[in-house]
This record gives structure tokens, C-alpha cells and sequence, in this order.
């Protein structure tokens, strides 16, 4: 709508000064009155195209081509279903997660995509995202593969809905081994009579469990920060931290026979296991397990 404040020009002025009031119009609005009123109004070419809709329609298709292209650059894969359940469209991650062309799943049934999906409580959450425009973010097992984990999201669209999902199987592998390391480290702690001691590139105690301060006769704040070869009889320090520099380097396990001595300046024979502790970019220490 024109206000009170666009420049006006009469007709025959406007003729005459064509070159300059062009050049006003490029930056706003130039009305043009005939006998004293408004009759017509010059603007810039790209002011019209936004009045007849070109420019909408030109930003419209770049904005599907950038939402294109996001999905294409996506690394989670991600499948557009809509309220039919049908495949409108998937990104290349989610191809290759399903290992099949794009080409033959657009257009397919979801459950043509994934088999035995509708048995799956994912399927539920995918109706209630339908129907509902119900979210839902959680792991599934078993839906390309056993033993096969997905982090799948659910998210409500206009068409329908889209599902976003990434394996994960290495990471609840992860989880599990975690699992069974703290299984049994807990079964040693119950055996009692190992030792174990977390220590750091530069040899000092950063943890003990109850088993090895029994083992010297003290508390595990006491030998906290301490050099763990401070707790081997001297003749048999060098062979630790021989041991100790060969397992930061190779990375490989090493076992020795050494002594520990303690509080009360006893020699006890024992056998020293040491494993490195690796970090995701460098070696943290090592474990060293004490038995007698």
C-alpha cells in the first residue's frame, strides 16, 4: 500500500526528468500525478517481480534445493515417509544403511523397506507420529540385522514424518564390554588377593584397589601420587621401570616377577602384570595387577 510519504512528481515533470526520477524509483517508489492525482507509480524491476511472485517462486525453489541438499550432506540416514507410510524420499546414508537403491525404495512402503518393522515397537511410534504428530528418540535392536543396534528420532512434517536413525552397534558394543570389565573387576574385588593399581605415564598411583593396601598395610589415600616402584624393593625397581617404559611404546602386555615390600619393611614375592591404558590420542598409563 502507498503512504503519505513516497516522493510525487506531475506527469510533465516526470517526462522531462525521466533519467533522474529512474534513478530515484531503483531506490523507492515514485508516484506519478496527473492533474493532481495519484495515477501511477514507477518502481525498480526486482520490487515487481516480488509484486507478481517471481522472486517468491525463485526463493521457494532455492529453498527446496538448500533443504535438498542438506539432506543429501546429512551423515544420520534420514527416510521421508508420508501419511500413508510411503518412502516420498531418503538421503544416501539411509541407502546404504538399507542397502538398497534409492531409486526402488521411493514410492515403496515403509514396510517393504524395513521387513518385520510392523512387528517392531518402533512401528507404534511411527503410527503415533503419523496420527499424532507424536515425537520419539530411543535405541532399537534387530531392525536391519541382530545384534544390530539404530538411534532412531522421529520427527512430525507437513507430508507426514521423518525418521532419522544411525548405528550404533559399536557403541552399545562398547557398552557391553564395559559391562563385563566391571563384572570382573567386581569378581576380583570379591576373590580378594589381587592387587590392581592404575598408574600414570610418569609411574604415580592414581587408584588402588582394597586388595593391594592390605596387601603393603596402609590406606589407599597413603600410596595416592606415589611412585609405584616406591612399593618394590629397591633391587627390583629398575626391572619395573624398564618394564614399564618397554609397555608405553609397544603397547604390548608385560609380566615380571619383583617384590613388594611393606609397612613394616617386608619382602612379599609377587607377580606383576601390566597392561596399558590407551586414550583416544595417547597412552594414559597402565594397570598393574599384583599376585602373590
Amino acid at each position: 500500500m502507498m503512504g503519505v510519504h513516497e516522493p510525487r512528481v506531475a506527469a510533465a515533470d516526470f517526462i522531462r526528468g525521466f533519467a533522474s526520477w529512474r534513478l530515484h524509483a531503483a531506490r523507492q517508489p515514485v508516484v506519478v500525478t496527473h492533474h493532481g492525482k495519484d495515477a501511477h507509480v514507477l518502481i525498480s524491476l526486482a520490487d515487481y517481480r516480488r509484486l507478481d511472485g517471481a522472486d517468491d517462486a525463485a526463493g521457494a525453489k532455492a529453498l527446496r534445493d538448500s533443504q535438498a541438499a542438506l539432506l543429501e550432506s546429512i551423515r544420520d540416514g534420514v527416510i521421508l515417509i508420508d501419511r500413508q507410510r510411503r518412502i516420498a524420499a531418503l538421503n544416501p546414508a539411509a541407502s546404504d544403511l538399507l542397502e538398497t537403491p534409492a531409486a526402488r525404495l521411493i514410492g515403496a512402503d515403509l514396510t517393504a523397506a524395513l521387513p518385520g518393522i510392523e512387528a517392531s515397537l518402533l512401528y507404534q511410534h511411527i503410527l503415533r507420529l503419523i496420527d499424532h504428530r507424536e515425537r520419539f528418540s530411543g535405541e532399537i535392536p534387530g531392525l536391519l540385522a541382530p545384534q544390530r543396534w539404530l538411534r532412531v528420532d522421529l520427527v512430525p512434517l507437513p507430508l507426514g514424518g521423518a525418521i532419522v536413525f544411525r548405528d550404533i552397534s559399536g557403541t552399545m558394543a562398547d557398552f557391553a564390554a564395559g559391562d563385563a570389565r566391571q563384572a570382573t573387576l567386581d569378581a576380583i574385588e570379591t576373590a580378594g588377593g589381587i592387587g590392581i593399581a592404575r598408574i600414570s605415564v610418569r609411574e604415580t598411583i592414581d587408584d588402588a584397589n582394597d586388595a593391594l593396601t592390605r596387601m603393603i598395610g596402609v590406606d589407599a589415600a597413603a600410596i595416592r601420587r606415589v611412585r609405584f616402584s616406591a612399593l618394590l624393593a629397591i633391587g627390583e625397581r629398575a626391572a619395573f621401570a624398564d618394564a614399564l617404559e618397554a609397555l608405553l611404546h609397544s603397547g604390548a602386555p608385560a609380566r615380571l616377577a619383583s617384590q613388594l615390600v611393606t609397612r613394616e619393611g617386608q619382602a612379599i614375592a609377587v607377580t606383576l602384570a601390566l597392561a596399558a591404558l590407551r586414550g583416544a590420542y595417547a597412552s594414559e598409563g597402565a594397570v598393574v595387577v599384583v599376585t602373590r
